[in-house]
C-alpha cells in the first residue's frame, strides 16, 4: 500500500474519531444549565426603610385671621425671632373700640343705679322697721283701750281712737312692707343689669382683641404672606381665611417624610434613623423616629383616607416624623429631605443574596432527573395542595445538581436576606442568572460559570 494511501487512511479515521467525541460530547451537555453560585455565609444584616419628605418644626402655628379689617400695623418680619406675648400685627379697630367704650359707659350706669337701688332698699328697710314699731305700739294701746272700755272705765269715743290709731297703723306697715319688696325688686333688676352690660362687654373686649395678635411662643417668623394696608377676611365653612404668618419653634426640627405602605408596619417608635439634607450635601444626621400616622395618605392627591369619600386603589403612605438630633443652625423648613430608618438588625446570621430566592409551586417539584436525592426530596415537597407556592433556593448537590430546598426567611438588607431555617453555612446555592432561576426545574444538571456574572458585572 502506497504511502499516501496510509496517510488518508490514519486522517480520516482520525476525523472519525473526532466526530465521534464531539458527538458524545453535545449528547452529554444536553439538558445542562449554566448558572452562577454563591456560598451561604454569615454576616451582619441591617434593614432599612428608606422615605423622602420635607423638614419640618416639631411645633409650628400659622395664625389666621380671626377678623375681617385692614392690616394697620406689621411689627415683624419674615426671620424675626420673637418672644411669647410680643405684638406682631394689629387691625383697623375703630368700631370694636367704640363698642367697648359705649358697653363700658353701660355697664358703669347700670352700677351706678344699682348703688342707688341699693339705698333704697336700706330706706325702705327703715319704714319697715319704723311701721313695724308704729304698729306695735298703736296694737297695745288699742288692746289696752278695749279692756278698759269692757270695763266702762273710759269714754267709748276714746275707744274709737285707739282702734282707729291701730287700723292706721296696720295700714302703713303694710305699706312699707310693699316699699320694701318693690325697692328689692328695683335692686335685682339693675344687678342683672350689671351681669348684661359686663356680658357685652367681654364680647366687645373680645371682638377688639382679635384685632391685635401675638405670638403664642417664643419662635421665629417663617412666613409672612401679607402687607400693611391689605384686607383680611376670617374664614367660613369651605373657605379658608387669610394666614398673616406662621412662627415656628425651632428648637426642635423634625424631618417628616412619607413611608410606603408596604414598609410602614416594620417601623416603629424609638427606631434610630441617618437623615441627609439635599441642602446640606456630604453630611449626615442622626435621628429617632417619634411619630407614626395612623391614617393611610393617598400618594397622587395628598388627601388623608379618613377625609377621601371614596375608595381608592391607588398607592399609598403613610406619615412618620423623625426627629434630628444637633441639626445645623442654617436648616430651614421645607428642605428636601430622606431618612434612612433601621427597622432591625442581626449580627452574624446566615444570609444569601436576595435574587437567589425564587418561588415554586408544588407541583413544578417533581425532580427533572432521576437522582435518588431529589427523587426523595421530591417526594416529601410535594405532598399537599399542588398549587401551594414555596419560597426557596437552589441548592448545588455534587457540583453538577440544582435541587430546590424551602427556606424561611428573616430580615432584609440592601443586597442579602436573612435565612432562619433551611440552609446550613458553606452550602453552594444558585444565584443567578435571573432568567434561569425563573426556568430551572428541581433536579436539573448545571454547569457553574461564575465568570460570565463577574464580566457582566465589570462591563
Amino acid at each position: 500500500m502506497k504511502n499516501w494511501k496510509k496517510i488518508a487512511l490514519i486522517v480520516g479515521a482520525i476525523v472519525v474519531l473526532l466526530a465521534i467525541v464531539g458527538f458524545t460530547v453535545q449528547q452529554s451537555r444536553k439538558g445542562v444549565v449554566t448558572v452562577q453560585t454563591g456560598k451561604v455565609v454569615r454576616e451582619d444584616l441591617t434593614s432599612v426603610v428608606t422615605a423622602s419628605g420635607e423638614i419640618k418644626p416639631k411645633v409650628y402655628v400659622n395664625i389666621g385671621a380671626n377678623a375681617f379689617g385692614k392690616i394697620t400695623s406689621l411689627y415683624v418680619k419674615e426671620g424675626d425671632r420673637v418672644k411669647q406675648g410680643q405684638m406682631l400685627a394689629t387691625l383697623e379697630s375703630v368700631q370694636p373700640a367704640a363698642d367697648v367704650s359705649a358697653n363700658q359707659a353701660a355697664l358703669n350706669a347700670a352700677e351706678t343705679d344699682f348703688v342707688a337701688a341699693q339705698a333704697a332698699v336700706n330706706t325702705a328697710t327703715a319704714d319697715q322697721r319704723q311701721a313695724e314699731a308704729e304698729y306695735e305700739r298703736a296694737k297695745l294701746d288699742y288692746e289696752r283701750s278695749k279692756a278698759l272700755y269692757e270695763a266702762q272705765l273710759i269714754a267709748k269715743s276714746d275707744y274709737d281712737t285707739k282702734n282707729a290709731s291701730y287700723g292706721t297703723a296696720t295700714a302703713q306697715l303694710g305699706q312699707a312692707k310693699a316699699k320694701l319688696a318693690q325697692a328689692k325688686a328695683q335692686m335685682d333688676s339693675y344687678q342683672r343689669r350689671i351681669g348684661q352690660n359686663a356680658a357685652n362687654l367681654r364680647h366687645a373686649t373680645d371682638v377688639l382683641s382679635k384685632t391685635e395678635y401675638r405670638a403664642p411662643f417664643d419662635g421665629v417668623i417663617t412666613n409672612l404672606p401679607v402687607r400693611e394696608g391689605e384686607t383680611v377676611v376670617i374664614g367660613i365653612q369651605n373657605a379658608p381665611g387669610s394666614t398673616l404668618m406662621t412662627i415656628a419653634d425651632t428648637s426642635v426640627i423634625t424631618a417628616e417624610v412619607k413611608v410606603d405602605e408596604t414598609d410602614i408596619v416594620n417601623v416603629k417608635l424609638g427606631q434610630i434613623a441617618e437623615v441627609s439634607i439635599d441642602a446640606v450635601p456630604k453630611q449626615r444626621f442622626k435621628g429617632v423616629v417619634t411619630e407614626i400616622g395612623n391614617n393611610a395618605i393617598i400618594r397622587s392627591t395628598g388627601v388623608s383616607t379618613a377625609q377621601s369619600t371614596s375608595s381608592s386603589q391607588e398607592a399609598k403612605d403613610f406619615k412618620v416624623v423623625v426627629t434630628i438630633q444637633d441639626p445645623p443652625a442654617n436648616v430651614l423648613p421645607g428642605l428636601s429631605t430622606t431618612a434612612r430608618i433601621t427597622t432591625a438588625s442581626r449580627s452574624s446570621s446566615l444570609a444569601i443574596p436576595i435574587q437567589a430566592l425564587t418561588i415554586r409551586q408544588r407541583s413544578e417539584l417533581t425532580p427533572e432527573k432521576k437522582a435518588k436525592e431529589a427523587v426523595v426530596q421530591a417526594a416529601a415537597l410535594t405532598k399537599g395542595n399542588p398549587k401551594e407556592e414555596l419560597q426557596g433556593v437552589f441548592v448545588l448537590k455534587n457540583k453538577k445538581e440544582a435541587v430546590f430546598v424551602p427556606v424561611t426567611t428573616g430580615i432584609s438588607g440592601t443586597t442579602d436576606i436573612e435565612v432562619t431555617n433551611g440552609l446550613q453555612e458553606g452550602d453552594e446555592i444558585v444565584t443567578g442568572s435571573y432568567k434561569v432561576l425563573r426556568t430551572l426545574r428541581n433536579g436539573a444538571s448545571v454547569k457553574v460559570d461564575n465568570a460570565t456574572g463577574t464580566k457582566k458585572e465589570e462591563s
